[in-house]
């Protein structure tokens, strides 16, 4: 991190926003532009100072942090955003991650926290509360058995792998049922239990798995 990192700090409470403020300046490089009361605030103060990392309390009047979030992305607005929160919620952390957060911050640790928390997003990495780690093994942990659930072409049979890759070729069923001696209706059988197993709705929808796994199937 070699130059200034611009910030700005939204938060209904005043002594809160003071806070962070002296600490987050006790670093040369990280630099307060702005503080703000509640999120309608921050969004007009991103507009108008473009701040690398905004900071954004969850619980705010007019308009809350997860509000201003969407707001925020909807309007393009390219500046990272911290949530800062006193609650221990997992479903609270969760949608900040689907917001599209870089950090989410405990106010009972805060002080302690937002230094590393915006050395981290301003080096393009993700901080989260010490003491919300298992939240971050949970959602990491449903990633990867949702992963580990989807349908694949490593479901398929030998033969409705080698049906795949001819219709990656762009065969028709005649010419795929001559290429492996089977009768056109039984490669349409073969195609109705490929996308049965794989989910796909439609012929498009096979010829698009087709050719994008086309590599796999070699």
């Amino acid at each position: 991190m070699t130059s200034e990192v611009t910030i700005i700090i939204a938060d209904d409470h005043p002594i809160v926003r003071k806070g962070l403020r002296e600490v987050i300046e006790e670093e040369s490089k990280f630099i307060v532009l702005a503080e703000v009361n509640n999120g309608h605030e921050a969004v007009e103060a991103i507009e108008k100072f473009a701040p690398q990392i905004t900071i954004l309390d969850v619980d705010m009047p007019v308009m809350n942090g997860f509000e201003a979030a969407r707001e925020i992305r909807a309007k393009k607005l390219a500046t990272e955003i911290i949530f800062l929160t006193m609650h221990r919620d997992e479903d609270l952390f969760n949608e900040a991650i689907d917001l599209g957060a870089k950090g989410f911050v405990l106010k009972d640790s805060a002080l302690a926290d937002i230094v590393e928390c915006l050395k981290a997003v301003a080096s393009k990495n993700h901080f989260t509360s010490h003491a919300l780690t298992s939240f971050l093994i949970n959602r990491s942990r449903r990633a990867l058995k949702l992963t580990e659930n989807q349908p694949s072409i490593n479901d398929l049979t030998p033969t409705e792998r080698r049906v795949l890759k001819l219709i990656a070729e762009n065969l028709t069923s005649k010419e795929i049922g001559e290429t492996l001696f089977i009768s056109p209706r039984t490669v349409e059988k073969h195609r109705a239990n490929i996308c049965q197993k794989l989910n796909l709705q439609g012929s498009h929808s096979l010829l698009k798995f087709a050719v994008f796994h086309k590599s796999e199937l070699l």
